[in-house]
C-alpha cells in the first residue's frame, strides 16, 4: 500500500471517528481474549517522542481492586456533586459517568516517566510529551475496539494518589487514564452528555491565523 487510501476507506474512518464515543452503559457479557489483545496492539502502533513508548498498562481484575476503585469513584464524585447547584446540580445527578461497575474489562495506564527509553529525544524541553504519546496511544486503543464492536468509557472522576495506593503502582508511574471496556449497551453517535442537557458539542473549528 502506498500510505493513499480509497474515498470509500476515508468515509468508514470518518464514520469510525463519529461512532467512537465515551461509553458508559456496559452489557456485563464477557470480552473475547483474543479480540482485547487485538485492540491493545494498537499501543504497538502509536507514536511516542522519541520513541519513549512510555505507556505502561495494569489489567484490574481482583475484586478487591476493582471495589477499590470504585469507591474511589463513588467518593470523588459525592463530592463534585457538591460543586454544583440548582438545575446544574440535578442534571449532574442524573449523569452516569462511570461504567466500572459493569464493564467486564478495566485498564489503567501510566506514563512511565523513568523510562530510559528513547534517551530523553524531545521530552527534555518538555516532559509532559511522554503523557501526550500515551494519550495518543489510547486514542488508537479506542478506535480500534470501537471497529470490534466494543466500547470505551474513561473515567477521569477519581483521586489519582488513592488509585495509586490501592493498585500499589511503581514509583515513577504517572496515572493517566482509568478505563473501561466491554459491550455497549446500545449504540449511539450523540454523547451521554450532550443528550442529557449537561453541554453540547461545537461542530466549527475554532482556528486562527497569526
Amino acid at each position: 500500500m502506498s500510505g493513499q487510501f480509497s474515498p470509500a476507506f476515508r468515509e468508514e474512518l470518518a464514520a469510525l471517528m463519529r461512532w467512537r464515543r465515551d461509553v458508559r452503559r456496559f452489557r456485563t457479557d464477557p470480552v473475547p481474549e483474543a479480540l482485547l489483545a487485538r485492540g491493545l496492539q494498537a499501543f504497538a502502533l502509536a507514536p511516542s517522542v522519541g520513541l519513549s513508548e512510555p505507556w505502561r498498562i495494569l489489567r484490574v481484575q481482583s475484586p478487591d481492586r476493582r471495589a477499590a476503585c470504585l469507591a474511589n469513584y463513588r467518593d470523588c464524585n459525592a463530592q463534585a456533586l457538591k460543586g454544583f447547584d440548582g438545575d446544574r446540580a440535578a442534571t449532574y445527578s442524573r449523569l452516569k459517568l462511570s461504567g466500572m461497575a459493569e464493564a467486564p474489562v478495566h485498564l489503567a495506564v501510566f506514563c512511565d516517566d523513568t523510562t530510559a527509553k528513547g534517551a530523553g529525544l524531545g521530552a527534555a524541553t518538555m516532559p509532559e510529551t511522554r503523557a501526550y504519546s500515551v494519550v495518543g496511544a489510547i486514542t488508537h486503543l479506542w478506535l480500534a475496539l470501537r471497529a470490534e464492536g466494543l466500547g470505551l468509557g474513561w473515567v477521569s472522576i477519581l483521586d489519582q494518589d488513592r488509585l495509586l495506593r490501592d493498585l500499589d503502582v511503581p514509583v515513577g508511574w504517572r496515572f493517566i487514564g482509568y478505563l473501561c471496556i466491554g459491550w455497549p449497551e446500545e449504540d449511539d453517535t450523540v454523547p451521554e452528555l450532550e443528550k442529557e442537557g449537561w453541554e453540547t458539542r461545537a461542530h466549527a473549528l475554532h482556528l486562527e491565523t497569526r
